[in-house]
């Protein structure tokens, strides 16, 4: 049929282009009801099984009277239960706002009360600590006993609820490492896309599970768990960081991302080495953020997994685009790590007044695309900023290289200004990296009486016969003078502050140099 020019689809020809999560997973379920959607421990449930219990907590959340657009809190460890209320507010069309329960009681209150959850869920362990915080009017249901009471009450009907694409999902906190967190709103939509993002670039089959140890209030696990059962995968879910576990789930699953973040790697290689005969059943890839692992700690754990290391770079804001397709082959320590533009995705690199700036200098990225977030929670000021011109502006400086690719400089809000010269910690890192010996870096900035600031490195090393000296000569062989750290400082691997994600947290090391002036 040839469209007039001034074409416009009716409403039952939009609706027909409309689906949600929660519609793709009930869709999943009715095809696959005897597989096995979740394995928690001993516990498993199949998707029928799965689909059951997530149409009785709709029921028991809409008697409590959760609506459309309410947010449901959600203060759990890994399990089970945690994709039961994601997929169950994705029914209802409520918001699940995933809380970071390794917060501190001011951040937790903030989280919760910029939120305003109409119910929240917790486990029990976490009953005395919510005790103490001042927070909204709620309603707090436990995760537990009184949870299964209230699902054996509760129909199992499907519910006839009506949700739209650009419906908020969950809600995501940011680190908040220069403040309180921020609520990133995730849609439909844009769960959807990252699920088409997550399996066309990583080339993930259907049938491939997927092992949920990060927490699920980070979008690691959440993000790709929901892809998971969206497209007929097993989810298996473990609580946190638990080697002995992960290297179960490597050998007896098929699974397409094993996601590996930094702080855990040389840990994890340990582990495997440890344990007898160790062969992976299948794994399409593992990995993730290459910028903060060793090389050689890259190449070590690839090897053992038997599988290409990613060579990432996403955000909260933006699932796995930007930046996420390059794959480091098996067994090799990258020199280099420039990136590789998703598919889905635009991308700009602009200066201080949105312009785009020239091939190989330095701009902050830009990015447009349907795996996009919605939003901050009741954030005007910042999604004025940060989406002005009609882009998202991730606060992370890229040069593009000749051959397309874009070559990670560092954050924006995190520079060095030594002697009027703009200084990315992120540079410096690179280069202590390639010191075989160095287990962990991290460039901070310090005071300095001549220059306004100068770098000071952090480095956890391997071996003790590895001095200062040694990694100062690196650094002036590949460091322009203003660059080069003024000081290297060895400390303890488990003396770096870290994000919940395992990145450092330049601000605590900050905090060390400054209680020593």
């Amino acid at each position: 049929m040839a469209e007039p020019a001034n074409y416009s689809p009716s409403a039952p020809v939009l609706a027909a282009g409309r689906s949600t999560i929660g519609e793709l997973f009930r869709s999943r379920a009715a095809v696959r009801p005897d597989d096995i959607a979740v394995e928690d421990g001993k516990r498993r449930l199949t998707y029928g099984k799965l689909n059951e219990r997530v149409n009785r907590l709709v029921q028991v959340l809409s008697g409590t009277g959760v609506a459309h657009g309410d947010r449901v809190g959600l203060l759990a460890r890994n399990c089970l239960e945690y994709l039961e209320v994601e997929l169950a507010t994705a029914k209802l069309g409520a918001i699940t706002a995933a809380l970071n329960w390794r917060l501190a009681g001011e951040e937790l209150s903030h989280c919760i009360n910029l939120t305003t959850p109409k119910v929240l869920l917790a486990q029990d362990d976490f009953a005395d600590g919510l005790a103490k915080l001042e927070l909204c009017d709620h309603r707090t249901l436990f995760i537990g006993d009184d949870y299964e009471r209230a699902l054996a009450g509760a129909s199992a009907d499907e519910p006839a609820i009506t949700v739209t694409p650009e419906g908020g999902l969950v809600i995501l906190f940011t680190s908040g490492t220069t403040g309180l967190p921020k609520g990133a709103v995730v849609s439909h939509r844009a769960m959807i896309a990252r699920a088409f993002a997550f399996t066309s670039e990583l080339a993930i089959a259907p049938d491939e599970g997927f092992v949920a140890w990060a927490p699920f209030f980070h979008m690691a696990s959440t993000d790709h768990a929901l892809a998971t059962l969206i497209r007929g995968g097993k989810v298996i879910v473990i609580d946190g960081f638990q080697a002995d576990a992960m290297i179960d789930a490597a050998r007896r699953e098929r699974i397409g991302w094993f996601v590996l973040i930094p702080g855990m790697v040389e840990q994890f290689i340990a582990a495997i080495d440890k344990t007898e005969g160790f062969e992976p059943r299948s794994i399409r890839v593992c990995g993730a953020m290459a910028d903060l692992v060793a090389p050689q700690q890259i190449a070590a754990v690839s090897k053992r997994l038997k599988a290409p290391y990613l060579n990432s770079f996403g955000a909260t804001e933006t699932g796995l685009p930007p930046a996420t397709r390059h794959l480091i082959p098996m067994g090799e320590a990258p020199e280099a790590l420039a990136k590789e533009q998703s598919s889905c995705c635009e991308i700009r690199l602009v200066d201080q007044d949105g312009n785009d700036v020239a091939e190989g200098e330095p701009g902050e990225l830009a990015i447009k695309g349907p795996t996009l977030f919605s939003g901050y929670w009741n954030a005007d000021e910042a999604n004025a900023k940060d989406f002005r011109g009609g882009w998202f502006h991730m606060g992370d400086i890229f040069r593009r290289l000749p051959n397309g690719r874009l070559e990670f400089v560092d954050r924006a809000k995190y520079m060095i200004k030594s002697g009027g010269e703009n200084v990315y910690p992120a540079e410096i890192e690179r280069v202590l990296f390639a010191e075989p010996r160095v287990i962990e870096a991290a460039v901070v900035r310090a005071k300095d009486e001549k220059w306004g600031e100068a770098p000071v490195a952090f480095v956890c090393r391997s071996d003790a016969t590895l001095g200062a000296d040694d990694l100062m000569m690196r650094c002036r062989e590949a460091l322009a003078g203003y660059k080069r750290p003024r000081e290297v400082r060895f400390i303890e691997f488990d003396d770096f502050p870290r994000s919940t994600t395992g990145k450092v947290q330049r601000h605590q090391l900050e905090a060390l140099l400054e209680a020593e002036e």
